[in-house]
């Protein structure tokens, strides 16, 4: 039998490699080594449903883990010849050559697919750089040149999502789908988000959803400012529900695009049970929430380790006098933790008397964040004491929201934030 060095001399210049998809489902995988390559393979290779067995002397916490919760088996010891009898598929990821070159060795005498994690070229399989598309597997080879294999992945996928690239093989069927665009930014949707909405054939769009959004749909899609339908703030959401209701016995697709979580302070459920009632399709996709993402934006954790145990969000759309508050407002004050207060400006005086009142320190941190997320995100910070003047002589206005308590000190940025 040739040895691997022979088989890799005698293929074709370019790129030989011959992509395909394996049913992996059930059949046995073996994987030689457990270190953090190893670690990269074996999330893809655990969803695809495969027998994983991991042979290396150690395993990195995150293998190990996979392990404790029965997604893979361990078998701490070296790699011995015969390690692949019955499978159907190998991967070679050790830091030792000879080890690798003994595993494809093996898989090569034993007619198995064997990828050398190392050296590319001297395995019989190529791992391609791989992304799932709602349906779609893809899949990209560039003779070994991983990081543009990668790129060009990263680059389809994004068209896709984007709208830019469209799958028309797929019918649209009519329903509903309430997406949460996200605290502001655009880039900070979900990408089964994106995806719904590059399908949509009418999205009925929030105030606070990021309008940016919007300016990606084709000429086609119709578009409903949700803060103009007629009739008035009392009959407004049930005018939204009629709207959303009659586009899908239309026959379309309709996307409620709406800032932050459809179910955070989003009236989103409200808008499944008119849904469900007329007998309409309705799906939710949970957006990242304005409450946590915002304060982050501003170098605030809402949590910290030995700080504080719990965050309350609140609403404020009504006063804490008011008879239709929720909110046990002295409870509230003998909390420790973080108080994170939506839709509060308007009222910041009464809020910040309320907890005071409440026995909350006048000296515990306070920060306003106005528009956060988006480029013309604004800062500010004082203490709960002189929050509510200083929201006034700055001009805050909203959408603000209000952080309260020792972690709204805080003030890292990430050097992320900078590109």
């Amino acid at each position: 039998m040739p040895n691997t060095s022979d088989v890799a001399q005698d293929q074709p210049t370019g790129d030989p490699n011959y992509l395909v998809g394996l049913d992996l489902h059930g059949r046995r995988v073996v994987v030689v080594g457990g270190g953090t390559v190893a670690q990269r393979r074996l999330g893809l290779l655990i969803a695809s449903g495969a027998d994983v067995q991991v042979v290396s002397r150690a395993v990195t916490p995150a293998v190990e883990a996979m392990a404790a919760a029965g997604q893979l088996t361990v078998a701490l010891r070296d790699y011995v010849d015969g390690d692949l009898d019955g499978a159907w598929y190998a991967i070679a990821c050790t830091n030792e050559p000879e080890t690798n070159a003994a595993v494809v060795s093996e898989a090569t005498r034993r007619r198995i697919f064997c990828v050398r994690a190392d050296t590319a070229r001297l395995g019989t399989a190529v791992t391609p750089a791989t992304a799932r598309y709602d349906t779609l597997t893809l899949g990209v080879l560039a003779s070994g040149q991983h990081r543009r294999s990668a790129a060009v992945r990263t680059a389809l996928l994004e068209a896709l999502q984007s709208g830019v690239v469209t799958d028309d093989s797929t019918p649209i069927t009519p329903g509903v789908a309430l997406v949460g665009g996200g605290p502001g930014d655009p880039d900070l949707i979900t990408v089964r988000g994106r995806r719904l909405l590059a399908r949509a054939q009418l999205v009925v769009a929030d105030r606070l959803a990021p309008p940016e959004l919007l300016a990606e749909l084709g000429p086609e899609v119709d578009v409903v400012d949700a803060a103009k339908i007629p009739y008035g703030r009392a009959m407004a959401q049930e005018a939204i529900n009629t709207v959303l209701i009659d586009g899908v016995r239309a026959g379309k697709f309709v996307v409620r695009l709406k800032g932050g979580d459809p179910y955070v302070f989003g009236r989103g459920y409200e808008e499944v049970e008119a849904c469900v009632a007329a007998g309409v399709p309705v799906t939710v996709v949970p957006g990242v929430a304005s409450p946590i993402a915002v304060p982050a934006a501003a170098g605030i954790p809402v949590t910290h380790r030995g700080v504080t145990h719990e965050f309350v969000v609140v609403s404020g759309h009504v006063p804490p006098d008011h008879p239709d508050s929720l909110v046990d407002w002295p409870a509230l004050a003998r909390l420790r933790g973080t108080v994170v207060l939506m839709m509060a400006v308007e009222r910041i005086e009464q809020f910040a008397s309320a907890l005071l009142a409440g026995g909350r320190s006048a000296e515990t941190p306070a920060t306003v964040v106005q528009e956060g997320t988006r480029r013309t995100q604004r800062v500010l910070r004082a203490d709960l004491g002189t929050i509510a003047a200083r929201v006034r002589a700055e001009g805050i206005r909203p959408p603000a929201i209000v952080v309260i308590g020792p972690t709204a000190g805080f003030a890292i940025t990430s050097p992320l934030d900078a590109h």
